[in-house]
């Protein structure tokens, strides 16, 4: 590595680790300011509010890395221009290309250490976060007895059960409908029953005291039983009894199970399945806007850091809007669910090398 890297990515590192720092710092102070009356409604304990920000900082950490690292890429660049430094360079016969080399590389390697932080750390703190909240500032709050329960359960079959308590496992008039095909026009089988519980051990579903009806071609045809079991059912009691699901809970392999259910139940998963590339594709904002941002400052400007600062929130901003916008074609499957995580990523991308192209001229 040259000195001159060197230089660079001290400028680069420090101004982005201070900016991390300072947006932290940010957070918590607004956020304490909005809950500080829930903490003294709830007499939350201190050592609890202290535990309540310290899971909330890799959150923190991981929606404002691009911006940090947005603001550090055009600090450096400005600051360098500002001081005829970049002149020199140019002079020397540094390139744009050359100069951004040392900075993508650590904007690489920032994306990549984000995959693994967004996806393991990020949602085991969440989860500690959100606890807190629900014991302590009873939000999110979510009884475990569910009434009048509707479940698909694969492309044939229809769940149905009056009331289940979650604490036990047990729910009660139930019923559950085999259909001839995926259009679930035509029955094919039925069994309606008084309980409906769950084996922990065993792993599967049995109703008591009911009847199995099977459609046949001369009518229907109808068994009682005292119990039946059912071991070819996809769906455990947290489908049944849940909190509400959030993506930033669940880990890489827990968001893949759920989806994975949710497509055996019959269930359209493309809302989480966007939510999951959204893991991956948000680490690599950090070397996308550096590539947008870089060429803004390569020039001599006027404004110095208030004006690296607006173009930051403007690209940022931009960036998180085009995101949030393109989801809900995600969500609503009108664009393929990895096609829409990272459609601002490759947009964001091809405007920051057509404006690199214009600057190098």
């Amino acid at each position: 590595m040259k000195i001159v890297d060197r230089y660079i990515l001290k400028q680069f590192i420090t101004t982005t680790v201070f900016g991390l720092i300072t947006f932290m710092a940010i957070f918590v102070i607004i956020d304490l300011m909005e809950n500080l009356d829930d903490f003294l409604d709830n007499n939350v304990a201190n050592g609890i509010i202290l535990q309540y920000y310290i899971a909330f900082l890799p959150e923190i950490v991981k929606l404002m890395t691009p911006v940090a690292v947005l603001l550090a890429s055009l600090f450096t660049t400005g600051k360098l221009a500002g001081n005829n430094e970049l002149t020199a360079m140019k002079a020397g016969g540094m390139s744009i290309y050359r100069y951004m080399l040392p900075l993508i590389t650590v904007a690489f390697l920032v994306s990549g250490i984000s995959v693994y932080f967004n996806g393991w750390v990020v949602p085991y703190a969440n989860q500690q976060k959100f606890s807190i909240e629900r014991r302590y500032l009873n939000k999110n709050i979510e009884s475990s007895v569910r009434t009048n329960i509707y479940l698909q359960d694969g492309k044939k079959r229809i769940v149905y059960i009056a009331y289940y308590d979650g604490t036990r496992n047990i729910g009660t008039r139930s019923s559950i409908q085999e259909f001839t095909d995926s259009t679930l026009i035509s029955v094919a089988r039925r069994w309606d029953g008084l309980s409906f519980s769950y084996d922990s051990v065993a792993g599967v579903w049995s109703m008591g005291i009911g009847k199995q009806r099977t459609m046949t071609a001369n009518g229907e045809r109808v068994e009682n039983f005292d119990s039946y079991f059912f071991r070819d059912l996809t769906f455990a009691p947290k489908d049944i009894v849940k909190k509400v699901e959030r993506p930033e809970e669940m880990n890489y392999t827990e968001l893949g199970e759920f989806i994975v259910r949710q497509q055996n139940s019959g269930n359209d998963a493309a809302r989480w399945i966007v939510d999951y590339h959204n893991k991956v594709a948000f680490p690599f904002a950090s070397v996308i806007v550096v590539l947008f941002g870089i060429p803004f400052s390569f020039g001599k400007r006027k404004g110095g850091i208030a004006l690296q600062v607006g173009i930051s929130a403007a690209v940022v901003f931009i960036y998180m809007v085009f995101m949030k916008i393109s989801n809900v074609f995600g969500y609503n499957g009108d664009l393929d669910p990895m096609l829409t995580a990272w459609l601002a990523n490759i947009i964001f991308f091809a405007a920051g090398v057509v404006n690199i192209l214009r600057v190098n001229k």
